[in-house]
């Protein structure tokens, strides 16, 4: 008898409707409050999270306390789902909205420049082709320059531009805080770190000037803590390679953090917890073409998912 074939195994075609509920009720940390935002009752959230979990075949959620957490399945589904909901979302404004033509330059601190160049260039292309974007990574002070030299429309930097306004003001720049994200101490993810009595504390900075290695400093130094610089770097990627391989601490906020790093619990070490950073968005001017207010718009979204994503996950 010839052999039968088995049938293909037809892949789930998860609902949209279901996804959107799932992210927005991640956001919101309750699917009551998801239930008003998409407008269905909490019995019909219920049946759409309980169809993606048979659709997916594992389930999303595990109970923490009264709380529930995502699995590692429920993590993974996340990160599909919102881009199937950008994208559906992308193609229905691209539908509706005018085509932009022009450039856009964009400037970037290196903290950002793996995750958010493709997620959000990718976004923005995808949905705006005919305009044209020059991205740059570069440090604070670099960005600003070229600001103020309009030879960028957007850049996103660390702390603020200016305190008092005034040459914010004198040079035309808008300035929009984003997110005030809590700097933290930062270590090797492969060794034990443990505090050499006696011994100064081995820090990793950028070369000076640098606002996390003087925020490093000025913590130990409140401290009484001897310290000295183990490590120097003009470029991100040096110090996390250093840090990797325990050369010491650096200090940096958890946006960006590669696998071979973690952030380290100061208390226990008996170090102290570091201020929050503000972040934010700079524009050449406080009116900018079409192109760049909607690359903005995609900027300030990915940022602030970023930034609840991490507070999420150090709950």
């Amino acid at each position: 008898m010839p052999a039968r074939s088995l049938p293909a195994r037809v892949a789930s075609s998860f609902d949209l409707a279901s996804l959107r509920t799932f992210v927005v009720g991640i956001k919101l940390g309750s699917f009551a409050k998801a239930a008003d935002r998409v407008g269905r009752s909490t019995s019909a959230v219920s049946a759409q999270i309980k169809k993606l979990e048979e659709q997916a075949g594992a389930p999303l959620f595990v109970k923490a306390g009264r709380n529930l957490a995502l699995t590692e399945a429920g993590e993974t589904m996340l990160g599909f789902a919102r881009r199937l909901v950008e994208l559906n979302d992308d193609a229905a404004g691209a539908m509706r909205r005018p085509v932009l033509e022009g450039w856009v330059r964009l400037g970037l601190q290196e903290d950002f420049g793996e995750a958010m160049l493709p997620d959000v260039l990718g976004r923005f292309t995808r949905a705006h082709p005919k305009v044209r974007i020059e991205a740059r990574v570069a440090r604070n002070q670099e960005l600003i320059e070229r600001i103020d030299t309009n030879d960028l429309e957007l850049a996103l930097v660390w702390g603020s531009t200016d305190p008092a306004g005034l040459e914010a003001r004198a040079a035309g720049r808008n300035e929009q805080l984003i997110a005030n994200p809590p700097m933290c101490w930062i270590v090797s993810s492969s060794l034990s770190w443990r505090v050499d009595a006696g011994e100064p504390l081995p820090l990793v900075g950028f070369d000076r000037p640098c606002v996390f290695f003087s925020a490093a400093t000025a913590a130990v130094d409140r401290k009484g803590i001897a310290w000295r610089l183990a490590f120097t770097s003009p470029s991100l990627s040096g110090l996390w390679a250093a840090t990797a391989a325990g050369l010491g601490l650096t200090v940096r906020t958890r946006y960006g953090l590669p696998p071979a790093v973690r952030a380290l619990d100061a208390r226990t070490y008996g170090l102290s917890t570091l201020p929050s950073l503000p972040l934010s968005l700079v524009r050449g001017s406080a009116v900018m073409a079409p192109p760049v207010e909607e690359l903005a718009s995609i900027m300030l979204e990915c940022v602030r998912r970023g930034s609840a994503d991490w507070t999420r996950l150090a709950a």
